[in-house]
């Protein structure tokens, strides 16, 4: 799949998928005009712009130039198409003070600013083997721009019995190369989160669950935006993008409703961390 075709799949059918997780962490926080966010792995910026339209001040950093791209247009809407590798910020506005960067949290503008006040890594773990894995390199170059006390946010899948989902990504798990390691699905373990924060430093402050249901208008729209979370890329790579697809749209066929729209309750999990 065209990598600007699937980011825009992304973005305009999967994300708001996890708007209950940003909604319920936002709520237990008092994300308001207070507050300072660096949202890393923030993808095509619809958490960033929640909590904008809170009153925060938000920066965003995401390595995935073409999901960053979609951010742009939704925050940073005066940035030529295409800007890429220096900061890009806001002007005036509801998205006043909003800042994207491609690369790396060390070169956001936190360093020469008043310290971040939140830290948030929405991109769920716990489903893709070694999917934790460079989450420690990004929180060790995120840490040193916060402050002493500042909540630092992980997501998570749920228990697989709670995840409806869990099923239709076993076709990830039989058609990837078990040679890939990597590639792979597996599992959310119990402790997933829980070890990500260890090995950062942090102190775990709280926890909580999260009903989202993946709802999608049709089977394609659920193909579409199951493949754009890259979960199935392991596959795609060990046989092709049409046979990971039909193996898809069959096991979406349980969930799907007389309307034939599609529908799978799933529950998600976050941490909420401290720096010490």
């Amino acid at each position: 799949m065209n990598l600007c075709a699937r980011a825009r799949d992304w973005s305009e059918i999967q994300e708001r998928m996890l708007v209950p997780l940003y909604e319920t962490v936002y709520e237990r926080l008092e994300v308001g005009p207070g507050t300072r966010l660096l949202g890393l792995r923030c993808g095509s910026g619809l958490a960033l712009l929640m909590a904008a339209s809170r009153g925060a001040a938000v920066t965003g950093v995401d390595s995935c130039s073409e999901r960053l791209d979609l951010a742009r247009e939704r925050l940073l809407p005066d940035t030529p198409p295409g800007a890429r590798g220096t900061r890009a910020r806001a002007g005036t506005g509801l998205r006043a003070g909003a800042e994207l960067v491609d690369g790396s949290p060390a070169e956001a503008a936190g360093a020469r600013t008043p310290a971040y006040t939140l830290v948030t890594v929405f991109e769920p773990i716990g489903c893709l083997a070694g999917d934790s894995e460079g989450l420690g390199d990004l929180l060790a170059q995120a840490l040193p721009l916060t402050a002493r006390g500042t909540a630092v946010v992980l997501a998570g899948w749920g228990p697989p019995e709670r995840c409806a989902t869990s099923s239709v990504l076993r076709v990830a798990t039989k058609l990837a190369d078990p040679l890939r390691g990597a590639g792979g699905c597996r599992q959310a373990a119990r402790d997933d989160l829980e070890e990500v924060t260890q090995r950062a430093g942090l102190k775990p402050d709280g926890s909580g669950r999260v009903s989202c249901p993946f709802g999608y208008a049709d089977l394609d729209s659920a193909v579409r935006g199951l493949l754009s979370t890259g979960l199935f890329d392991g596959a795609v790579a060990a046989t092709d993008g049409k046979q990971v697809a039909k193996e898809l749209t069959e096991a979406l066929h349980p969930y799907r409703r007389p309307d034939g729209t599609v529908w799978m309750p799933n529950v998600f999990r976050y941490l909420i961390a401290r720096v010490p």
